[in-house]
């Protein structure tokens, strides 16, 4: 989900970087002889004189991936009656600015902090955690393999969005706009970099639109209300969630979306300057712009369900939580449709920003393999998640990919503390820590996704334990020697 472009100069680096060649390192621990794998000694620290303020950098980047209306879109929904806003509005915004907080500090903040004082990538960064050839596989292949579930994501309701003004089945133009991703991702993301500036505002000003139009029912808005027409026959189950379970279930879904960007903090930090660009792009980009965009759309689901002639349209159509169902019954058929183009347009260049992670992390963890050959698949898997709906079910994509980066992020935020605040570097092989730890975490995780158990905020749990077990493991000696890094780098 990383959408700035500068990334393309610093995955460039990556490109070849699985060949055979590897330079012998002396081990900073024990003085023996260790091989550091190619990618790791070809990659360049981004040089001072190439970083840029945070306004100018990570905090417009991340503030478009929280302008995709796929984000914003179901702030409000569960599969309970009265979603998020059963316990009142205000106890919503309650938990999405929490939420928010929690995706800066916990989840974001140490791996851009990593970024900014070492200014190299999250592949590299993260050897540290799975060792240097752990981190091929962790964070690296799984990286490019989850960013086509956020392509089946976007395929499947910009699909959706197109198919409601143009008259084209659905499914055929999953199938377009999955392989146009792929083509662009892989041979143009210059070509959408200057587009993709400015239609990240198209959903901002369509919240704001109908934010205005429906706020007017706010204060006459009731949970109950709501409750009670979602009870009905044929809706949701019959019990609504309490402060607590709203919590957890704003928690899940947000930083469940985040986790990915999450980690890749660092590829965002290793733009910034400073400890304070770091700081401030986070609070904007990130707390910020999750605040706006989700409790914008909080206020639109509940001005509907206050208005009196809104909330029977509403409930005539199906007492839907999703913002942009709402559409039609704020502004009208004939504007909604109009609305739902702009916003499939505006969700284009988050398509092809996840297929240029996905090739360019290949490029990295397959170097033998055409990148046309390995992005060609990944967007025939995408396109089918869409074809069969399973793209549609967002918040288990956001639950499954809180399971996969949640131990990540708290294993990283271990080993950054362990070090002194800074960056231990890489280690040989394959690191014990790091993977017992990812694997605790995942389990964890998707211990709701599977109904074994229903773990409240699992991709909060995930790193929780993620961070602990990497705690213990490094505590007992688990893990594998520290490597020298060569002297043009940090470490």
């Amino acid at each position: 989900m990383c959408r700035d472009v500068a990334l393309e100069k610093c995955y460039a680096s990556a490109v070849g970087c699985g060949e055979k060649q590897t330079h012998v390192m002396k081990n900073s621990t024990n003085n023996t002889a260790e091989q550091l794998p190619t990618y790791i000694i070809s990659a360049q620290p981004n040089p001072t004189e190439n970083r840029a303020p945070w306004y100018k950098t990570t905090a417009p980047a991340y503030a478009g991936i929280f302008l995709w209306f796929v984000f914003w879109q179901d702030v409000a929904r569960t599969d309970t009656p009265g979603g998020t806003l059963a316990q009142g509005l205000l106890w919503a915004l309650v938990c999405l600015v929490t939420a928010a907080l929690v995706c800066h500090f916990v989840f974001y903040l140490v791996p851009g902090l990593l970024g900014m004082k070492t200014g190299l990538p999250l592949y590299i960064v993260g050897t540290s955690i799975f060792g240097a050839k752990g981190g091929f596989i962790l964070p690296g292949f799984l990286m490019g393999v989850l960013q086509f579930g956020w392509l089946g994501v976007n395929v499947y309701f910009s699909s959706l969005a197109l198919s409601a003004m143009i008259p084209i089945n659905a499914k055929v133009i999953m199938v377009f706009w999955g392989v146009l991703a792929a083509f662009v991702g892989l041979k143009g993301i210059g070509y959408v970099a200057s587009v993709a500036t400015y239609l990240p505002l198209i959903p901002l000003i369509v919240l704001v639109m109908l934010a205005a139009n429906a706020i007017g029912g706010v204060p006459q808005f009731n949970p109950e209300t709501l409750i009670a027409a979602q009870r009905a026959p044929g809706n949701a189950g019959s019990v609504q969630l309490g402060m607590f379970g709203v919590l957890a279930a704003m928690l899940t879904y947000v930083v469940g979306f985040f986790a990915t960007a999450g980690a890749a903090g660092v590829d965002f930090g290793l733009n910034n300057r400073t400890k304070t660009d770091v700081q401030l792009g986070g609070l904007v980009g990130i707390a910020l712009a999750i605040i706006v965009t989700g409790g914008l759309s909080l206020l639109v689901v509940a001005g509907v369900y206050g208005s009196q002639a809104m909330s029977a349209a509403a409930i005539a159509a199906g007492a839907s939580l999703r913002t942009v169902d709402l559409v039609q019954v704020v502004l009208g058929e004939g504007s909604a449709k109009l609305v739902k183009l702009l916003l499939a347009v505006a969700a284009f260049p988050p398509a092809c920003f996840s297929s240029f992670i996905a090739a360019n992390s290949f490029k990295t963890t397959l170097p033998k393999v055409n990148p046309f050959v390995s992005v060609g698949v990944g967007a025939a898997v995408s396109i089918l998640l869409a074809l069969l709906g399973w793209a549609g079910k967002a918040i288990i994509v956001f639950q499954i990919i809180g399971a996969s980066f949640g131990p990540i992020c708290g294993a990283m935020v271990m080993d950054y503390l362990l070090a002194g605040c800074n960056w231990s570097g890489p280690r040989a092989g394959f690191n014990p820590a790091g993977w017992i730890s990812w694997l605790a975490g995942f389990v964890i995780g998707v211990l709701p996704i599977l109904k074994i158990y229903p773990l409240p905020a699992a991709p909060v749990a995930a790193f929780m334990v993620g961070a602990v077990v990497y705690l213990v493991c490094t505590k007992a000696g688990v893990q594998s020697a520290l490597v020298q890094m060569p002297a043009n780098q940090p470490g």
